[in-house]
């Protein structure tokens, strides 16, 4: 593996971004690992797409010049593993909070979640969650939530190009999701339970994909880490 490097125009990492990190860490990570080399100690290092903290995968920190291309990368269409709980949800709609209301899942069938995933495939609007990122007023939703506010949240045009069953095991199943920009998975998993006459949460979250970039090509923590102490450069390259 490889991460092409260019002085001038800046580079892209796709980092695997690491459990219970939020976005922000991993782009402070990169800033002083990148602060060792000479070459790059003042460069500017962005991410493109937040990832949630209890999310792994595919966050694509830029750096240099390349940061220009952040917006783009981040409108690409984006690829998800998630772990559903049916029969359940929380007030974050994954793990970050506790369960607050029980429904029935008996009556769920594979038939009728498949169905299901039809009606919410396509282009349609999606509220999102309350603990999000989302402004508010100048601030982020998920700080009036904790501070027990009440967030008004504002539907949002979003596009999911196909969802895939891949495992069913009442009440977890398992779904590969393909999307668009700015879809909340954890609003999905709301969605869906309440499609199917129940409830729903996340239990897992792994992006798979984002644009050209796949978690097989990415890179963990510490390969950028042990690449940059003793980095070497041949024709723009640093060889990992």
């Amino acid at each position: 593996m490889h991460i092409d490097f260019n002085a001038e125009e800046g580079f892209i990492i796709p980092v695997d971004k690491p459990y219970g990190w939020t976005s922000a860490d991993v782009v402070r990570k990169v800033k002083r690992i990148l602060r060792t080399v000479p070459e790059w100690r003042n460069s500017k290092v962005g991410h493109a797409g937040t990832l949630d903290p209890l999310a792994t995968g595919v966050l694509l920190v830029c750096v240099g010049k390349a940061t220009k291309q952040a917006e783009r990368l981040q409108a690409e269409e984006k690829e998800y593993v998630a772990g559903i709980r049916l029969g359940a949800t929380t007030p974050s709609f994954d793990l970050e909070k506790e369960i607050d209301h029980t429904y029935p899942f008996e009556h769920i069938t594979r038939e009728a979640v498949a169905h299901a995933l039809q009606q919410l495939t396509g282009t349609h609007e999606q509220i999102p969650p309350v603990f999000s990122a989302k402004l508010i007023a100048g601030k982020r939703a998920y700080e009036l939530a904790r501070a027990g506010q009440e967030a008004k949240m504002k539907p949002a045009v979003v596009t999911i190009y196909e969802l895939e069953l891949q495992q069913f095991a009442l009440p977890d199943i398992i779904l590969r999701i393909t999307c668009s920009k700015g879809t909340y998975i954890r609003a999905l998993a709301r969605d869906l339970g309440a499609t199917l006459q129940s409830g729903g949460h996340l239990t897992g979250l792994r992006r798979t994909r984002s644009g050209k970039y796949h978690v097989s090509n990415a890179f963990c923590i510490a390969d950028i880490e042990n690449a940059l102490k003793t980095w070497e450069i041949e024709k723009n390259t640093i060889s990992l």
